[in-house]
């Protein structure tokens, strides 16, 4: 086999030199210049790997990478060869795409990134359908890779929004859309109808679509689109209903029933958010299986007990207990202290919080407020849109909550465990960069640095 010109770093450089819509300042993003002609070109420049695998399209605000990673599991259990594209990263890019359960190898990232190279510059040097971004080259890079690894199915993870997304290029077996809340408000809209209208544009015309509990208003929008494409609906909470048997830090028992009768199932993940997420990942599979795909029971069993999502509710440490989670808008907010109050036993939570410039800072915190004598241990990421730490002290203060700055998070920790009793939790939150940092400070994790950056 031929070496690749291009090294590992050679091709992330390459990547990042391109618009890069996640790292970059809000004010820079303009949704409406996102265009889904110029991916298609692309793709036909590289023989469309996305028509040689079959996929499961998830879109939503919270939840939509927990439930695609239940899928990928299920399917891996099931024995069919299963391609996982998820976005953002915790610690390296290489996360992003996966096959089997196995992150994209530094070499053949290398080796993508290269093929891809020559039909980037002549889609770009065409300049009708405006310039290629970094997301839109991960997604042809992720669709290239699980071609030439000959997966199966696909389980693939919408990046911003869903109508003008990159991998809504994609005719998929199955479409579902998570949880809806307000989030990136600039870019999508600042109603649940208006993002709902988003993200509900991944519905396919006859495809069956699996839907989260939502709000009245953003759930009136999907059932519309729904009835507008022909797609079968499929309602998680009417339709398929998961209930808590026993929960503890070690994971969590259900019962989930749908109209094929009754599971019993395990998973490691906390919290009730899991919960649908599980019933969203079976009513998925079941759908699959009325399109001809086979899954045993015990796929669905074991892959659901074996998933593995960190950063979402992770113990990193019992003693003392810390906990990373990455929720970052209010509503994730919410269910994170509802789960940290039904899973575990504490006194008091000392909080390592560290959001983005233009996430709703003041709300994130009213939310942690609620568990009893909370104290806030600020500090920033080391992702560009972070905020600065001292913003997150005023907000704190002006809800009459304890607070202190911290320069990092590994500062952040040490001195949280300073504050910590016996009987506290540490939760380390405000965004899955800092749930990220903490774990490598924690477990001993090396980060991905770029240009004294780490790429996350």
């Amino acid at each position: 086999m031929t070496s690749p010109v291009m090294d590992y770093r050679q091709a992330l450089d390459y990547l990042l030199s391109f618009a890069d819509y996640e790292r970059a300042s809000t004010s820079r993003i303009r949704y409406r210049d996102f265009n889904l002609e110029r991916v298609r070109q692309l793709l036909t420049r590289i023989d469309r790997p996305d028509r040689r695998f079959a996929s499961i399209h998830i879109a939503g605000t919270k939840g939509k990478g927990s439930t695609a990673a239940m899928i990928s599991s299920v399917l891996n259990h099931a024995g069919y060869r299963t391609g996982l594209y998820t976005s953002p990263h915790l610690h390296t890019m290489r996360e992003r795409i996966a096959v089997g359960g196995s992150p994209i190898s530094e070499e053949a990232f290398a080796r993508g990134v290269e093929a891809l190279s020559t039909a980037v510059a002549e889609v770009n040097a065409q300049d009708t359908w405006g310039r290629l971004t970094t997301f839109e080259l991960l997604t042809a890079l992720g669709f290239h890779h699980f071609a030439n690894e000959g997966v199966r199915h696909a389980v693939v993870e919408v990046g911003l929004g869903g109508r003008l997304d990159a991998t809504n290029v994609l005719s998929p077996q199955v479409t579902a859309v998570t949880n809806i809340s307000l989030d990136h408000t600039e870019v999508l809209g600042d109603s649940l109808a208006q993002i709902a209208a988003e993200k509900a544009a991944i519905i396919k015309p006859g495809i069956p679509v699996i839907c989260a509990p939502q709000t009245p208003e953003a759930l009136e929008v999907i059932r519309r689109t729904a009835a507008e494409k022909g797609s079968p609906l499929t309602l998680v909470g009417r339709d398929v209903v998961s209930r808590a048997i026993e929960t503890s830090p070690a994971g969590q028992t259900m019962t989930v029933t749908t109209a094929r009768g009754e599971r019993e199932i395990r998973t490691p993940l906390l919290g009730a958010h899991q919960r649908e997420n599980v019933a969203m990942a079976v009513a998925v599979v079941e759908a699959l299986e009325e399109r001809g795909v086979a899954v045993p029971p015990d796929a669905v069993r074991l892959g659901l007990e074996r998933v593995e999502w960190p950063g979402r509710l992770e113990v990193l440490s019992r003693q003392p207990l810390i906990v990373a989670d990455g929720a970052h808008n209010p509503y994730s907010m919410q269910r994170l202290v509802e789960a940290l109050e039904e899973t575990f036993d504490f006194e008091r939570v000392v909080a390592v919080f560290g959001g983005g410039r233009s996430k709703r800072l003041g709300p994130m915190l009213g939310e942690l407020a609620r568990l009893s004598r909370t104290a806030i241990v600020a500090t920033r990421s080391r992702h560009p849109k972070a905020a600065p730490a001292i913003d997150i002290v005023r907000e704190a203060a002006a809800l009459g909550m304890d607070a202190t700055e911290a320069s990092t998070t590994a500062a952040a920790l040490a001195l949280a465990r300073e504050l910590a009793g016996p009987d506290d939790l540490i939760v380390a939150t405000g965004s899955l960069f800092v749930a990220a940092e903490a774990r490598e400070t924690i477990l001993g994790i090396e980060p991905e640095i770029d240009a004294g950056v780490a790429l996350v």
